[in-house]
């Protein structure tokens, strides 16, 4: 019956039609209302999400979701009937995985175990988050779908947190349908139902027209919502051409490296709206992290020339060195279809005849921290903002190809890739550390690099003979520890006197340094209005070979435990109690309580304080 065709509330509108003839049922089975795009995630904060997608009719928007694809308790509903369904969820759990459906009425046009999102954690947490980056991408190529493929196969079933899109999304003008057949038709099956998108704009996205450049009359601002009201995290920009948004300790910014704001200026005019919101944005930001992207790369010598186009020079010249002076990390761009990378660098400004290794790079390993020769990890220091900045280049998931300057690659860029090979970027990062990969089209990885922030420490520890020491690494990775053969990244003992324990990653890259001090005999417990121990517990002889006596005065202990090295307790002493003020003594035979040779402590306590004494025992 034709009522199937229209949601619930429009059931009553319709009770009176009962019949049709064969040629209006034809029409009707024509009409069904099916899914034309998406879904697609936007705007994500750790307690909202919206969901969006496209119908061929118009009807009203239903989200069912929940924590089990089988278990969808909880809905949205928008009555209002339309094709462009947009429909937020909000009062979600941080950092926590959702199943959903979406339909119409009685009707669901897409819901399985694939339909799913994960809300970003709240700010500063110190998870492990991995972003898929592709840039120039949208060209529905043989190249874009080897790249789409490879990325699938390489994250396996593990959760990707976002999708970060460098520009020039769809090809050649940015149309709606350009990007219905360059985009959508791409990634709805695998990617954009379950990985939250974080756009940015190309000039192919603007149709490369400068009237479009200022008015923003294009698609991607029809298909796009961005955090423009600081909801994600960030200062607000109160456009959706630039934005910030904070995911755990990262924070990242989209700009708009193509498109004018009201005033006429561009990215690389410093003293405009986007550059002062910049400035504003960063000034405020507090992450352990900062990742900036955009479309047009300082550095280049690609597909595009950094040198001599007007847009990429003014950029390097005048606006990096903002970002550099704020302790941006990462800055990653497309448009020159090529992977160029550089290595921890600093305050080049000019042309590429002009850069200087031994000037400008604040690092002269390659980063790419796996064995080879001169690939230590770049490291960082949280505290001083002025340790440089990689630079990649990744504008190659969609176009490949083109003509690259005689001069490729870049004289600042480290690593790069033949220009004919396509590849995504893979942006991984757990608390302290950062690492990016270059996924090839072909499935290998052609790069890699490795930040760490607040590493190679030298700590001063304080510990009271018999206590336990807890050593932790500073980053995260593999660990050798000069006391033992541990492989952990935290370590505990029971030093039995003072030393210094060195713990480095397996490549001999970082080092931590513990500078342990022991305190042989040392209140643990004090309170001087209390009955006490006198001043000093007597051991004699010590060492010993078969027989210790301990002497005190006052008041006689509660406790009196023998324990060796790791903390386990080797005999309990009894003694008799004694009302007599005065010097007592006890002797502890060894041979007798059959204790091995070795060094123990004798810690002996009551409910006021406590002391505690080395022993070393020696047998004949």
């Amino acid at each position: 019956m034709l009522i199937v065709l229209f949601s619930a509330v429009n059931i009553a509108g319709y009770a009176n039609v009962t019949e049709r003839n064969k040629n209006e049922i034809d029409i009707a089975n024509e009409d069904k209302t099916s899914l034309v795009r998406g879904p697609y995630l936007q705007k994500p904060t750790p307690t909202s999400m919206i969901l969006r997608w496209r119908t061929n009719n118009k009807v009203n928007s239903i989200v069912k979701y929940g924590l089990s694809p089988t278990d969808l308790t909880q809905s949205t509903i928008d009555l209002f009937e339309t094709t462009e369904h947009t429909v937020l969820l909000s009062d979600l759990k941080p950092y926590t995985k959702y199943y959903y459906s979406i339909g119409f009425g009685d009707s669901i046009l897409q819901g399985n175990d694939q339909n799913y999102f994960l809300t970003p954690p709240v700010k500063d947490s110190q998870g492990k988050y991995s972003f898929w980056v592709i840039g120039d991408c949208g060209n529905n190529s043989i190249n874009q779908i080897k790249v789409r493929d490879q990325f699938f196969r390489y994250r396996g079933s593990n959760l990707t947190n976002g999708m970060l899109l460098l520009g020039d999304n769809a090809y050649w003008s940015g149309s709606d349908d350009e990007y219905k057949t360059g985009f959508f038709s791409i990634y709805e099956r695998d990617a954009l139902k379950n990985i939250p998108l974080y756009p940015a704009p190309g000039n192919h996205d603007y149709a490369m027209n400068s009237e479009r450049q200022a008015d923003h009359k294009i698609a991607y601002y029809d298909i796009f919502d961005t955090p423009s009201n600081g909801e994600a995290g960030g200062v607000p920009s109160g456009t959706e051409a630039f934005y910030s948004f904070d995911y755990g300790n990262i924070h990242f910014l989209s700009l708009d490296s193509y498109g004018k704001e009201d005033n006429a200026t561009r990215l690389y005019d410093t003293l405009g709206a986007q550059v002062e919101w910049v400035k504003r944005d960063l000034e405020a930001n507090k992450s352990k992290w900062i990742v900036a992207f955009w479309h047009h790369a300082p550095y280049t010598m690609g597909h595009h020339n950094s040198d001599t186009e007007t847009e990429l020079a003014l950029i390097r010249s005048n606006f990096i060195r903002i970002l550099e002076r704020y302790g941006v990390d990462l800055i990653i761009c497309g448009h020159s279809h090529s992977y160029e990378r550089s290595k921890l660098i600093k305050g080049h400004y000019g042309a590429e005849s002009t850069f200087d290794p031994d000037v400008h790079n604040l690092s002269h390993s390659s980063g790419r921290y796996d064995g080879s020769p001169n690939s230590c990890t770049y490291l960082k220091d949280s505290l001083h903002k002025v340790d440089g900045t990689v630079y990649v280049v990744s504008g190659a998931s969609g176009c490949v190809g083109g003509n690259p300057h005689v001069a490729y690659p870049h004289n600042a860029m480290e690593a790069f890739n033949d220009i004919t090979n396509g590849g995504s970027l893979i942006l991984e990062i757990e608390g302290s550390r950062l690492d990016a990969q270059w996924l090839n089209a072909d499935g290998a990885i052609r790069d890699r690099f490795t930040i760490i922030k607040d590493a190679g420490r030298i700590n001063n520890i304080k510990v009271s003979l018999g206590d336990s020491v807890s050593l932790s690494a500073s980053w995260k990775g593999d660990y050798v520890w000069s006391h033992d053969s541990s492989k952990e990244q935290n370590v505990s003992f029971y030093p039995e006197e003072d030393q210094v324990v060195v713990v480095s990653d397996q490549f001999q890259c970082i080092a931590d340094t513990f500078k342990i001090q022991v305190e042989a005999t040392i209140e643990l417990i004090t309170d001087v209005h209390a009955p006490t121990f006198e001043e000093e517990v007597k051991v004699f002889p010590n060492p010993f070979n078969e027989e210790i006596t301990v002497s005190y005065n006052g008041p006689d202990p509660t406790r009196i435990e023998l324990f060796n090295l790791d903390g386990t307790v080797v005999k309990n002493i009894v003694i008799a109690r004694s009302s007599t003020p005065g010097k007592k003594t006890f002797t502890l035979n060894a041979k007798a309580s059959e204790i091995p040779t070795g060094i123990y402590i004798l810690k002996m306590e009551n409910e006021h304080r406590s002391k505690i004494v080395r022993l070393n025992y020696i047998s004949e």
